[in-house]
Order: structure tokens, then C-alpha cells, then sequence
């Protein structure tokens, strides 16, 4: 969708004024050939599926696993093809049902857990079975429920597509780079994992143990767990922010593109980094001020003690300092794919790895597992600059002055809410219980949250107000809903 939808764009201001008629032609030329292809991969899947299932006759938990692949499988087709109407919505200015997509998937699930699975009892496989149907059920609905609003802007299937021909292997042509652009940040955190898996001493290793004949293992039994852990903790404000930010200017760059309005692009990207700071600076001090009560409150209780909360906070506080970084590069390489250049993320994105490598193998014994999640965040950070001084070479050059007033700024607010967060902390009783803990974090959370919006308004933070200003996004000309 990421390829498709720069391309899509410039269809939209190929046509007439009025009509959309190369643009819907494209639309569901992607759609079916789209539609063959994952349909065609999953028939072979299910074929090697089931010959697996004859080779592991009698290997219960093996068995399960084939069978629930299987059955979740064709949900491959129907997420991809929601997410491609997403990509068509978002290029006409709609943002309202791809933003509850992933909220259907979810609802979907809790509503088996709790009202289907019941049913079931107490027969487990048969749950797990009635779950999984449930996710291909909620990839129908996810799918199904933004239909209509693409009828709405005018969409009709439209099997003219000789004359979208190009178009359509410019998007074959962009798929592999783009998402080799956009996964480096996971590409990074999968090599972390590799790495500690590798570097780990044996479980009931003496400490000192060694690898290769003579090197000292760096790191100790549960590492890989914890980098886990850290990871998923961070990734939420990332998903939260940094995606949608993303997600929102991506229309935005591809349609000024598509004009060559290449200044529009330029202020378009500047907002966006602005709004990154705003949101990503504070973002990444709230999680080294939350980082122990949190992990407390989430993980610890079972087989997850006090020692392993200890350790975890280290990695969380390392990878969440790059907090602003992993959502400022969505942000500059749809700025690249916005003008049709696909190289350059390529080629920063494998340097990045590179330096990740480097730094994982520099930091991993004086720091353990927090110099993995270290090297990661100081990745990011490089990537950022490199994307930034680069994408300039395209577009011209950012408003950097107006990007340092309001990264200035966002330190103001971010400090001062950080004052906040820890004046709660310490004039709050000792908790008696996580439901106490939760409250407390919970107030000194709103507090600070509250504070840093006020001093963000005193200091004049203008991206704060344009992002909490409610707007309508406005659709393309060319777009209008019927």
C-alpha cells in the first residue's frame, strides 16, 4: 500500500477535473491482481500445510499448530486487500474507518474470548479453533466495513486496465524497496534478539563461562526475554504516534508531489518532523519516568520477580531515549517515496543495519543486553540525520530554524512535566498494592500529561494546537464524495 499509494495520487491529478477514471481503473487493477496473487500463495500454503499434517501424524501439538495456520491463513488475503482500500481512502482524504480497522480485529477477539470460547468448554482445542476462525471472520469485516465510504467517493470495479498498464509495474517495481525501507526499524530489533540468542550463556552457566574458547559470554540466561519485553513496551507510543503521523502526512506529500508543488512538500515534511519532536520528545522522557512502575505493574507477578522488572527497566529507558527517531524516519521516507525515490531509503536502511551490527558488537559486553537496545536507539538517531540531510537534496531545504525553536521549546515543556511526573511520585503515599501503584502512576501520569500541554501553549508550541485542532481532513479536489 506504501507503493501504491504515491502512484495513486498521481492518477488522481492525471484526470480530468470531475473524474477519476485512470485512478479507479488502477484501483482495481491492484485490487485483483492483488487479490490472485495472495489467493494463489495461500492455496499453496494450505497444500503444504496439509502435507506436513500427514508427516506429523501423531505430534499432537504440531498437529494444532498446522491445523490453526490454516485456518488463520486466507486472513493473509483479507488484511491485505483492507489494507490496500486503506491506501485508496487515505490518498481521498478518509481517515475515520482505516483508523478503526485494527480496533475491529481486536473487538473481534475479546468478544470470542469472553462470549464464543464459553461454549466450547472444556474442550481447549476447540476454542483455540473457534478463535481462530474469529480472525479470518474480523479480516471479512475489517475489509467489508470500508466498502461502503469507497463506494461513496465513486469507486466502481473497472476491468479497463491497459492504459493504467505502467502504473501498475511502477507499484510491482516499488514494492520490494519500500518495504525493505519501512522494516528496518523491526529488521534492527530482530537483530538484537539474533544476537542475544546467539551470546547467551547456557542456563546454569557459571558466570565467566566462555564462548569460541576464550571470549566471556556478554550475557546471561533471560535476555532474550527481556530485550522482549522492552521491545514491546516501547513500540507503543511508536504505534500510536510515529504510524499515524505517518500515515496522515503520506496523502498529503503524494498528492503536492503529484502537482510538483515540491515547496508544499518541503513545508509538508517540516511540520511533520516538528510535529515528531512535539510529540516524540516527551514521549521518550515519559517512558524513562514510567519505565519501573510500569514494567512493575505489567509484567511482574507469576515467574516474573522483582530482579527481572530490574533488568528489564534498562532496556526500556535505552530504547524508548529513540523514541522520537523510530517516528521521524515513517515520516522522511514517505517524504522520499512521496517524490519517487526509493533508492536512497534502500541504501540509508542498510547502512543503518550496519551501524546497528556494529554498535550491538561494541556495546553488548560492557553494557549486556542494554547496549543491544542502546545500539538500536543510537541507530535511529543516525538514520534520522542521514534521511533528513539526504531528502534535502530532493526538495530543498528544511526550516531547521523553525525546527530547533520548537524542539527548544518541546525541552521546556517536556522538563517541566517531568518535574510534574516526580512531585506527584514523591509526595504520594507508599502504594500498598499494584491497584494503588496503577492509581498513583495513573494521576501522576495526567498531571504531567497536563502540564506539558500547558507549557506547551505558554511557550507557543504551534504544532501542538494545529494537532489538537479538530479539522476535517479535506479530500482531493478530484475526489469528492457523491
Amino acid at each position: 500500500s506504501a507503493a501504491f499509494l504515491p502512484v495513486f495520487a498521481k492518477q488522481i491529478e492525471a484526470d480530468k477535473p470531475g473524474e477519476m477514471t485512470s485512478a479507479w481503473q488502477l484501483a482495481s487493477a491492484v485490487f485483483a491482481l492483488l487479490s490472485v496473487f495472495l489467493a494463489a500463495l495461500v492455496v499453496i500454503g494450505e497444500l503444504i500445510l496439509w502435507g506436513l499434517s500427514w508427516s506429523y501424524a501423531g505430534h499432537a501439538e504440531t498437529q494444532l499448530m498446522l491445523g490453526l495456520t490454516a485456518v488463520m491463513l486466507p486472513y493473509a488475503v483479507l488484511i491485505c486487500l483492507a489494507a490496500q482500500v486503506t491506501a485508496v481512502l487515505h490518498a481521498l482524504g478518509h481517515f475515520t474507518w482505516p483508523a478503526l480497522v485494527p480496533v475491529v480485529l481486536n473487538i473481534c477477539w475479546i468478544a470470542t474470548i469472553w462470549l464464543v470460547d464459553p461454549l466450547f468448554e472444556p474442550d481447549r482445542v476447540a476454542q483455540i479453533y473457534a478463535l481462530a476462525g474469529c480472525i479470518v471472520g474480523a479480516g471479512v469485516l475489517q475489509l467489508v466495513l470500508q466498502w461502503p465510504t469507497l463506494r461513496r467517493f465513486g469507486y466502481r470495479f473497472d476491468r479497463r486496465w491497459q492504459a493504467v498498464r505502467p502504473a501498475v509495474v511502477e507499484i510491482v517495481r516499488a514494492m520490494l524497496p519500500v518495504t525493505l525501507g519501512l522494516s528496518i526499524t523491526q529488521i534492527n530489533t530482530v537483530l538484537d534478539r539474533c544476537i542475544a540468542w546467539t551470546l547467551t550463556a547456557p542456563a546454569g552457566a557459571d558466570v565467566g563461562a566462555t564462548i569460541w574458547g576464550s571470549v566471556t559470554y556478554p550475557l546471561q540466561s533471560g535476555a532474550v526475554s527481556a530485550l522482549y519485553f522492552g521491545e514491546r513496551v516501547y513500540q507503543f507510543p511508536l504505534g500510536v504516534f510515529g504510524v499515524a503521523l505517518g500515515t496522515v502526512l503520506f496523502p498529503l506529500l503524494s498528492r503536492h508531489a503529484a502537482r510538483g508543488e515540491f515547496t508544499r512538500v518541503r513545508d509538508d515534511l517540516s511540520l511533520g518532523m516538528r510535529l515528531v519532536i512535539a510529540i516524540g520528545l516527551p514521549a521518550s522522557a515519559g517512558l524513562a519516568l514510567v519505565a519501573e512502575s510500569l514494567m512493575r505493574l505489567l509484567f511482574q507477578h507469576g515467574d516474573f520477580t522483582a530482579g527481572d522488572t530490574a533488568r528489564v527497566v534498562p532496556i526500556l529507558v535505552a530504547y524508548g531515549s529513540g523514541v522520537w527517531a523510530y517516528c521521524a524516519i515513517p515520516v522522511l521516507y514517505r517524504g522520499f517515496y512521496a517524490v519517487g525515490e526509493r533508492r536512497i531509503p534502500v541504501q540509508v536502511g542498510i547502512t543503518a543495519v550496519a551501524i546497528d551490527l556494529s554498535l550491538n558488537l561494541s556495546l553488548i559486553w560492557p553494557l549486556a543486553e542494554r547496549g543491544l537496545a542502546l545500539s538500536t536507539a543510537l541507530s535511529a538517531m543516525i538514520q534520522v540525520v542521514l534521511l533528513s540531510w539526504l531528502i534535502q537534496q530532493r526538495i530543498g531545504r528544511l526550516d531547521w530554524r523553525r525546527l530547533a525553536v520548537t524542539t527548544g521549546k518541546a525541552a521546556m515543556a517536556t522538563v517541566a512535566m517531568a518535574v510534574a511526573y516526580q512531585g506527584v511520585w514523591r509526595f504520594s503515599p507508599p502504594p500498598t498494592g499494584k491497584t494503588a501503584e496503577g492509581l498513583w502512576m495513573s494521576a501522576a501520569i495526567l498531571v504531567a500529561t497536563v502540564v506539558y500541554f500547558l507549557v506547551a501553549r505558554l511557550v507557543g508550541i504551534e504544532e501542538l494546537q494545529l494537532l489538537l485542532r479538530r479539522a476535517k481532513p479535506a479530500a482531493p479536489d478530484r475526489a469528492a464524495p457523491e
